[in-house]
């Protein structure tokens, strides 16, 4: 029996919960999930400028945990930007802190 998932905690829900390609319909089959707790990593990695350590801080998880979700959001932005798919963010299990 596998370990039951930690809740993440993410304190900064998105302002927007899809993008994608203005210049193409993006059929339902087109379209790349982003969970919310990789949504985080990668506001306090990128854009905050967060370290590894912090951003594990934070969002309650081991270092090893945040490079783990940091690379999976980075490897499904990377495909939506090569093949024209549109990004949902949603989803995951996290909990919103004050």
């Amino acid at each position: 029996m596998p370990r039951p998932e930690k809740m993440r905690c993410i304190c900064s829900l998105p302002k927007c919960g899809s993008f994608g390609p203005l210049d193409t319909f993006s059929g339902d089959g087109d379209t790349l999930v982003v969970t919310l707790d990789e949504y985080e990593a990668i506001r306090l990695l990128d854009y905050m400028g967060f370290s590894q350590e912090a951003c594990a801080l934070r969002m309650n998880v081991s270092r090893p945990t945040v490079v783990r979700i940091y690379e999976s959001a980075r490897r499904k932005m990377a495909e939506a930007i090569v093949t024209g798919k549109k990004i949902e963010i949603r989803g995951g299990s996290v909990t919103v802190c004050t």
